[in-house]
């Protein structure tokens, strides 16, 4: 064989081998992604893809010796009558009943076993499974905190909350059935329908049967 194929062949070698290194790097980001939703694009943009990767993984770990727990079927159904109760609130005290339903989500993460003090570590902790539900929920606990924001705000607020809270009733891995929640807000309330918070079921609003799936 010449230098010259060998050196051909050199090439295509390394091109190859530098393709599938992208390929795989390429899968890993889809992949991380497709877990951890718009909270691996918020990481990555802060600290770059590879230590959004490696921090996401140190994440789990983590997550992986707090040892979660299920709740049992007395205490679902008592959360669901708590968010019901802050629910109906909300036609005549929105940011109260917001107020209300970002506490019952610290306080269910707390009791699946989610070391709730710290509020920064919480949420690198629910990244883990629940990562998809994190963005909505920064944005709920923004408006919640700034004391002027509108009855819409409010209600987007009230909906991002309701999301992880559904997501924390379920089980720590996000697989098995869904203890179904008892009401939801309805889309008009806060915007002028007539139709009160707590009336309506499930179904009147879109649902999420697994972890970053939407519909029936």
């Amino acid at each position: 064989m010449s230098a010259g194929a060998i050196i051909a062949l050199v090439i295509i070698l390394a091109l190859l081998v530098a393709a599938a290194i992208a390929g795989a790097l390429i899968l890993r980001r889809l992949a991380l992604r497709h877990r951890f939703g718009a909270e691996y694009d918020r990481l990555a943009r802060a600290v770059g893809p590879r230590r959004a990767a490696a921090e996401l993984a140190e994440r789990r770990r983590r997550v992986a010796r707090l040892h979660l727990r299920p709740l049992t079927p007395e205490r679902r159904e008592g959360y669901s009558r708590a968010w019901m109760s802050a629910q109906e609130r909300f036609i005549d005290s929105p940011a109260q009943a917001a107020e209300t339903a970002g506490a019952l989500v610290t306080a269910v993460a707390a009791d699946r076993g989610y070391p709730a003090g710290d509020h920064k570590q919480l949420l690198s902790d629910l990244s883990v499974h629940h990562g998809r539900r994190l963005d909505g929920y920064r944005r709920a606990r923004e408006a919640t905190e700034a004391g002027a924001a509108e009855t819409e705000e409010l209600r987007q607020a009230l909906l991002a909350y309701h999301a992880l809270f559904r997501d924390l009733l379920g089980p720590p891995n996000g697989r098995g059935r869904r203890p179904a929640v008892l009401a939801t807000v309805a889309a008009g309330v806060g915007t002028g329908s007539t139709a009160a918070a707590g009336t309506r079921e499930d179904h009147a609003m879109p649902q999420t049967t697994r972890e970053g799936t939407t519909g029936r």
